[in-house]
């Protein structure tokens, strides 16, 4: 298959969970957004100089090379992986930028306001990760042990679990500490008793 085959094929699937087009890469701190994403999630791919309707427009300078370079070296922390693929359809260079599942997990992107967020990758947006999936992306890099501990706390949180729950609704119910929520959330993601959704820009919680 040729450069060009290959391409159109690649953007025929459309924006999706593990594919992102990007026009123009003037924003290391915007695109590093995006690799954080895919390192945090099921990793993916950047079309660098594919518009968002599909059509291609190239790369047009070395300097969107280095700010590619820049968003996963410098903007990333820890450091993301990345690989880049160059390929050349209708008179323009495409680069794609492959982005791995990180073993390094939360990899973190600065915000808007230059704050350090992990972000994770749902369907075609880049979204910030709540808590608990920042404590789950944590707890994913160690081993998981052989069992859980069904000690006071986790019946309490079970006993109030009816419906889908915003962790700020969990917390008000369950009557305990935030952060200790938010651990105990995470545990029972991991062992599969509790699952997790987003919808109308909030992450809700529900038991499996």
């Amino acid at each position: 298959m040729d450069d060009k085959k290959y391409l159109l094929s690649l953007i025929s699937e459309g924006e999706h969970q593990q594919q992102d087009f990007k026009y123009r890469v003037d924003d290391a701190r915007k695109l590093a957004r995006s690799v954080s994403a895919f390192a945090n999630t099921d990793g993916g791919r950047l079309l660098i100089g594919v518009r968002d309707d599909g059509r291609i427009a190239g790369v047009r300078t070395e300097g969107e090379i280095y700010v590619m370079h820049q968003a996963a070296y410098k903007y990333c922390q820890p450091e993301a992986s990345i690989q880049f693929d160059t390929y050349h359809a209708e008179g323009n260079a495409v680069v794609i930028a492959t982005v791995p599942p990180s073993n390094k997990r939360p990899i973190c992107a600065p915000d808007e306001d230059g704050r350090m967020r992990a972000y994770i990758r749902i369907k075609d947006e880049n979204i910030v990760a709540s808590p608990v999936l920042f404590t789950l992306l944590k707890e994913s890099q160690q081993p998981q042990g052989a069992m859980i501990t069904y000690n006071d706390d986790i019946r309490r949180l079970l006993g109030i679990m009816e419906g889908q729950l915003s962790l700020k609704q969990i917390v008000r119910l369950a009557r305990l500490p935030r952060h200790k929520v938010v651990t105990l959330l995470a545990h029972l993601i991991r062992f599969g008793t509790v699952r997790w959704e987003y919808k109308e820009q909030e992450f809700f919680f529900s038991l499996v």
